[in-house]
């Protein structure tokens, strides 16, 4: 198999799992001592911004926050394989 299959067969794998990802959060979920529940901070527009979270989403949030984190490896191992695609195609 050459080299340009593999990479190939890898870049399909791997949107694969980014499409299996894309169920996401960004941004920190914890509990901050002065409020009595917990909360997403995120930036947005250039400003920290905190939103609510029911107790009950709390580990749904967790868990969208680590799919994030997930796909933003993802995304830079896709990134590294078309960069090599690119460049054998241009051999």
């Amino acid at each position: 198999m050459k080299r340009l299959d593999i990479l190939m067969k890898r870049q399909d794998l791997l949107k694969a799992e980014i499409t299996a990802n894309l169920n996401f959060l960004i941004g920190t979920v914890a509990k901050s001592p002065a409020m009595a529940g917990y909360g997403l901070t995120t930036k947005e527009a250039n400003k920290t911004v905190s939103r609510y979270v029911r107790k009950g989403l709390v580990p749904v949030a967790l868990e969208m926050t680590r799919r994030y984190a997930k796909l933003w490896k993802l995304m830079q191992k896709l990134s590294k394989v078309n960069w090599e695609i690119l460049n054998l195609e241009n051999e």
